[in-house]
């Protein structure tokens, strides 16, 4: 493999859209997929408690095994790597993805407002990625490279 393609997840139907096209694109392009997935605490006024028995970093990585399971069931493209970060999504993506032959996220996750053209973190990684940045739109499933 030549490359690397960063896919964001963050479970929601447009990441799991963005896995799509991204499996698709390393096809065309020989590449291998970095699907990652990032998690943060939100603090009200710098405060922030989480339980001791709480493992965010693992329940991250159980979330993005299970997106992958659901998008691509046992046949995993060649070339999948998982990254779980800590961090704001936009900053890890765009540190992430530094290198890389594309960056492929969804334009609304679960944040923000329903009425956006693009969520804060397509916005954000499409102003400040240093490759490629395909935002994925609608629905449509991607086209099928080789075969």
């Amino acid at each position: 493999m030549t490359g690397r393609i960063v896919v964001g997840v963050d479970t929601s139907s447009s990441s799991k859209l963005a896995l799509r096209w991204g499996a698709a694109m390393a096809a065309a392009t020989n590449c291998q997929i970095d699907a990652l997935m990032t998690w943060e605490i939100r603090t009200a006024a710098g405060l922030a408690y989480v339980p001791p028995e709480v493992d965010l970093h693992a329940d991250t990585e159980k979330a993005l095994e299970a997106t992958l399971d659901e998008v691509f069931g046992a046949d995993r493209p060649a070339g999948l790597r998982t990254i779980v970060r800590h961090g704001g999504a936009a900053q890890t993506l765009v540190e992430i993805s530094e290198g890389a032959e594309m960056l492929v996220v969804g334009s609304r996750g679960y944040g923000g407002f329903k009425g956006l053209l693009l969520g804060s973190v397509s916005a954000a990684v499409a102003e400040h990625s240093k490759c490629p940045v395909l935002v994925i739109h609608g629905e449509q499933s991607p086209p099928e490279f080789g075969s």
